[in-house]
């Protein structure tokens, strides 16, 4: 009984009060791909532990080890089961089946939105000698809709009047930075998660936090090409230009399915202008402040990275181990 109280253990933790420190902590903003990995990994165990501890406390009658007692659960039938067994292996099989369920319907739902925005975008948009695609609105807008094959880069003819050539450089190299790390990928696991669990206050505040950690990777590939000075004007007079909500930040809700091209804001679903909020100021704040603070020294990176890694190592110890250790 030691494996489902521990994964339970761990479940547990990595419910509520592992994510709610990560989410007050400072330096994820001085190391954003790292804090990225290990939020991934807080998602992936905490699956992995919940599942486990119910697998392994159903099976627990039959083996020390999941592989072992599928096996004899298999030889001497559902007959030999217990109803409380019966019931955690029920809950196991259900909790996958809604997760699986969950994710293959937000990445239906995503392209599906994807590819009727990519039709609008044809009739709505110019081309531009850069590549990107010009929408006639005075709303200062850049976002990218990302693609399996190909991907394109959307900025407003608002924006381009606002800024001068350099933050508009600026603009569209976040933009593309999002194209190239596949930040559409990560986010749509994350809205699967929040759309399996919206109930449970966590799933958002990862979704809310991967968000932002994702728009600080796209900062950090845009200064390397502009100066820092100038990629924080283009942060600050975009998000004023559009009431404090950032729109180098529209990947986001491109990504869920939120309509842009018809009406709506590609990076919020919200109205051009009305998109106020204490969230989207703090963001932009957040980006800002950032952009002068020293990045985190690589040991401690790689301490998260490793720490990532323990998460994801400990429930698959837990749940797989004991019948490893048998075949030896």
């Amino acid at each position: 009984m030691i494996a489902p109280l521990a994964l339970a253990a761990l479940a547990v933790a990595l419910a509520w009060p592992i994510p709610l420190v990560l989410a007050h902590v400072s330096w994820p903003t001085r190391a954003p791909a790292a804090a990225l990995i290990l939020w991934q990994a807080i998602a992936i165990a905490g699956g992995l532990s919940m599942i486990g501890s119910l697998l392994t406390f159903g099976l627990a009658p039959f083996g020390d080890d999941l592989v072992s007692g599928a096996y004899r659960l298999a030889s001497r039938g559902v007959a030999a089961i217990s109803l409380v067994n019966a019931l955690a292996l029920a809950g196991a099989v259900l909790l996958t089946f809604h997760l699986l369920l969950n994710l293959a319907l937000t990445i239906v739902r995503s392209e599906r939105q994807r590819r009727r925005h990519a039709n609008l975008l044809l009739l709505l948009s110019s081309p531009l000698p850069s590549g990107s695609r010009m929408i006639d609105s005075p709303a200062p807008v850049a976002y990218c809709l990302p693609g399996a094959i190909g991907s394109v880069t959307v900025v407003s003819a608002g924006l381009v009047a606002l800024l001068n050539d350099e933050e508009l450089r600026a603009v569209v190299e976040h933009e593309k930075a999002h194209v190239s790390q596949r930040h559409d990928v990560v986010l749509v696991a994350f809205r699967a998660w929040y759309a399996s669990l919206p109930w449970f206050p966590i799933a958002y505040r990862a979704q809310r936090e991967v968000g932002l950690l994702i728009e600080m990777l796209a900062d950090d590939r845009a200064r390397r090409i502009v100066p820092h000075s100038v990629l924080a004007r283009a942060i600050l007079l975009v998000g004023a230009g559009r009431g404090g909500e950032p729109a180098t930040a529209s990947l986001r809700d491109s990504a869920s399915g939120r309509d842009s091209a018809s009406g709506g804001d590609g990076a919020s679903g919200r109205d051009w202008v009305s998109g106020r909020d204490a969230a989207s100021i703090d963001d932009v704040r957040t980006r800002l402040a950032r952009l002068d603070a020293r990045p985190l020294p690589k040991l401690a990176e790689a301490l998260v990275v490793t720490a990532a890694i323990a998460l994801l190592a400990v429930p698959t110890v837990l749940i797989f181990a004991p019948a490893v250790a048998l075949l030896r």
